[in-house]
């Protein structure tokens, strides 16, 4: 079941849903809109490795925006840090971005109980598109866990992504045994 705004609420007050910073403004019918932090990276390399650490460069969004190309993977990073301790957040697109050819993540939209930090955005175009910090990037969209959980994700041993941080983070695929 997904939560209404009037149930995203009470988690807030509750404490079970943390969203920083909370802007009333923000909140829809059953989701929560999140907004492009300040920060973008890309990888140094062309050619990405699954098995090692692949570095990437930060670089701050220019208050006259910065133009995203096709064919390049860009991470961004929400304004918003969030934490869930009893629910399911899922990040989407907003429609007007996807209007512009924005995808906004390849294949990480659902967060763990537990999570707790800002989100880290995997964006690509179709065409060139300027971008800008602060714009609304995505929103939230929360469903709730039956039954009891045992492993939150930010006590859960080699959890990957759990340090706090407002830049973009790059894949930890390579801390993975295969």
């Amino acid at each position: 079941m997904i939560l209404s705004d009037k149930e995203i609420l009470k988690h807030l007050a509750s404490g079970d849903i943390v969203i920083e910073p909370f802007r009333p403004d923000c909140l829809g019918t059953n989701s929560y809109d999140v907004h492009l932090g300040k920060y973008l990276a890309i990888y140094k390399d062309e050619i990405l490795d699954a098995r090692r650490h692949n570095e990437i460069e930060h670089f701050e969004i220019p208050e006259e925006g910065f133009v995203l190309q096709p064919g390049r993977l860009y991470l961004g990073v929400t304004e918003e840090y969030t934490e869930t301790h009893n629910c399911v957040p899922f990040l989407e697109g907003k429609s007007s971005v996807g209007r512009l050819g924005i995808d906004i993540h390849a294949t990480a939209g659902k967060g763990d109980v537990g999570f707790c930090n800002t989100w880290t955005l995997e964006i690509s175009v179709t065409q060139p598109v300027r971008i800008y910090a602060g714009m609304p990037i995505g929103q939230l969209i929360y469903f709730t866990v039956e039954g009891e959980i045992e492993n939150y994700y930010h006590s859960k041993v080699g959890a990957k992504y759990a340090q706090r941080s407002i830049l973009p983070v790059e894949s930890m695929m390579w801390k993975n045994k295969f």
